[in-house]
């Protein structure tokens, strides 16, 4: 590997299944690996899409709730319209024009983490 990758981000999760919802079934990431200490233990959690890796963890202390982080994607106007054909109950996202020049369009995980997926506009 030369130079530097671009930066994971560690996210709090509280509910395995409701973060599995949201993030695999809803968003369409697939799951790189799921670690545990023991069965009881609380689920760490890597997933990608496209490139884009994020990790999930339930460990007290492993990210904040109400954490933001942008995620450029090709065309959020096309993301925005295949995720409200899939009618998730808990998010039907729109995508608002900033003055700065790009399309952004917010959601809010189950653990209170803000995800905004995001175009450059051509000006």
């Amino acid at each position: 590997m030369t130079g530097f990758q671009p930066p994971i981000p560690i996210l709090r999760s509280f509910d395995a299944e409701m973060a599995r919802a949201f993030y695999i079934d809803f968003l369409g990431f697939k799951v790189q690996f799921e670690h545990r200490f023991g069965p009881d233990a609380p689920l760490y959690m890597g997933i990608e899409r496209d490139g884009c890796i994020l990790h999930l963890s339930e460990h007290f202390g492993d990210g904040t709730p109400g954490t933001f982080v942008r995620i450029e994607v090709p065309d959020v106007h096309a993301y925005a319209k295949a995720l409200n054909v899939k009618n998730y109950r808990n998010a039907q996202p729109g995508v608002q024009s900033q003055e700065w020049g790009y399309d952004d369009m917010s959601i809010r995980d189950p653990a209170g983490n803000y995800l905004i997926f995001c175009t450059l506009r051509d000006v």
